[in-house]
């Protein structure tokens, strides 16, 4: 996973990051027999991040505090991780999950997701646990589909109902090298946005299988094959989404995409001067907005691998 990992007390406490995604391609395949959809997408990590410290307690008591007080709740995903992999293994340790959370909830960025897998990743550390990745990405699995992909982070094809993931060569093209991201001031419901597609709405894969193509051929991949499939019913059902993506257009971006099930907007580009002026364009019109770069795996981050004891 992409995420800058720091020990404070060493086998005691840790801090680390947890990036937020953007969806290149969503293709959806159609309806699955357990009622999930068949997807294939391809997800970059970006450098918009929240910041978790884990650190063990003394007593056996799971404990989240989030800088968003609405969040510290049992519903939290980062919560949630801990009391998963507690079952899992047995382990009846303590554990602190102080959260500082940056990105956007409900946005279709992965936060959530990425929050998950970071804890789950920090834990086996922590505890010491001898886990395989096979176990690692089962017990993300069960908490979202999009958690397994977070413990790789990077560029990856996710395949399935988004838990199957197949890390891809970390070439991104000059042409997206800076990212803005505008987040309507509104949240959707993943659920919502599924459960309203209809079949004009599916496709056959071929949107992500023309992207990987050209960025393993190291090329920008065409502008009509970063398509969404869920993009069409959130800019004609949210009013918010379809303004969002008229002010980016006017401001001056090449082309907007929806990252996920949004309401998150997307646009890349090559200059940074560019990229600048267009994000304080937007801001200057009261729009949430981020200036981003993707964020690839690095010798400093957390992988998927087997993970030692220390």
């Amino acid at each position: 996973m992409t995420m800058q990992w720091q020990w404070l007390q060493p086998d005691v406490s840790c801090a680390l990051r947890a990036y937020a995604k953007i969806n290149l391609t969503l293709d959806i395949l159609g309806r699955r027999g357990d009622g999930y959809h068949a997807l294939a997408t391809v997800m970059q990590t970006v450098d918009l991040y929240d910041t978790l410290c884990l650190t063990l307690r003394d007593d056996e008591e799971v404990r989240l505090v989030c800088t968003r007080p609405e969040l510290s709740t049992e519903a939290n995903l980062a919560l949630r991780a801990a009391l998963v992999l507690r079952e899992y293994t047995g382990e009846r340790r303590g554990l602190q999950i102080e959260l500082q959370k940056r990105i956007p909830c409900a946005a279709g960025l992965g936060g959530g997701s990425s929050d998950a897998a970071a804890v789950l990743l920090a834990l086996a550390r922590l505890w010491q646990l001898q886990l395989t990745a096979a176990e690692l990405v089962k017990l993300a699995a069960s908490l979202g589909s999009d958690v397994p992909f977070f413990l790789y982070g990077g560029l990856a094809l996710c395949e399935g109902r988004g838990e199957l993931v197949r890390p891809l060569p970390p070439y991104w093209p000059t042409e997206l090298r800076w990212l803005v991201l505008l987040k309507p001031a509104i949240s959707v419901a993943t659920a919502e946005v599924f459960s309203a597609l209809t079949a004009r709405d599916y496709s056959d894969g071929s949107h992500t299988r023309a992207v990987c193509a050209a960025l393993q051929e190291q090329r920008m991949p065409s502008l009509a094959h970063l398509h969404n499939g869920l993009e069409r019913g959130v800019v004609e059902r949210y009013p918010e989404v379809a303004a969002g993506r008229e002010a980016l257009l006017e401001a001056g971006a090449p082309f907007v995409r929806l990252s996920g099930s949004g309401p998150t907007l997307f646009t890349g580009l090559a200059d940074l001067e560019q990229a600048h002026r267009l994000w304080l364009r937007l801001q200057e019109q009261g729009y949430e907005v981020y200036l981003t770069q993707p964020v690839s795996c690095s010798a400093e981050s957390l992988t998927l691998a087997p993970l030692p004891a220390r």
